[in-house]
């Protein structure tokens, strides 16, 4: 009896890791000018080891990323290959699917292994699959981030690592991601 209970608890954690998880991504590249541009970047990114497939809109300089199920998917990575090309990210939505998960703006919430900084949304319960636009430093533009900088008063927007302006009992060494919806 006991076998059977350990079997559907873990069962149950796969069912719920498996239903909040990024599933994939729409990254806007600036400065591409050529095909030879566009080729570098997807090549850049097709090294990405959580990358399951690629398509590109190369009339919007973008690239889909769809993510292999249940991959630990790294934001920063896909910024780093980008620029590994000889480019910038301007834009990186991220679809992520969600199982009840409650929001409140400028608050964080656990999900797929890391921490989500809700920043200009209306507080709601998450269900399925949501867009997510990322708003960090180097995601978008100066301009941008300025904007959504004078809408938090915590420090994890400018560095953003958690750390004590969070109230959190994560370390400063922990990563956030802060978007918007």
């Amino acid at each position: 009896m006991k076998f059977l209970a350990i079997i559907a608890f873990a069962i149950g954690i796969t069912f719920s890791a498996k239903a909040q998880q990024y599933k994939k991504a729409a990254v806007q590249a600036t400065g591409l000018t050529c095909a030879m541009c566009s080729n570098a970047t997807l090549k850049s990114l097709e090294t990405l080891p959580f990358v399951d497939k690629i398509d590109t809109d190369l009339e919007n300089t973008t690239f889909i990323l769809f993510f292999k199920p249940g991959a630990n998917v790294n934001i920063d990575a896909i910024k780093e290959k980008v620029e590994d090309a000889g480019f910038s990210v301007g834009k990186l939505t991220i679809t992520a699917s969600f199982n009840d998960t409650e929001v409140k703006n400028d608050t964080h919430v656990p999900f797929a292994g890391g921490t989500l900084h809700f920043m200009d949304v209306k507080n709601q319960v998450l269900k399925g699959d949501k867009d997510l636009i990322v708003i960090d430093k180097d995601f978008i533009s100066a301009k941008q981030f300025k904007k959504y900088q004078n809408e938090t008063s915590m420090a994890c927007y400018k560095t953003g690592m958690m750390g004590d302006c969070c109230h959190s009992d994560k370390t400063a060494s922990n990563r956030v991601y802060h978007v918007t919806i």
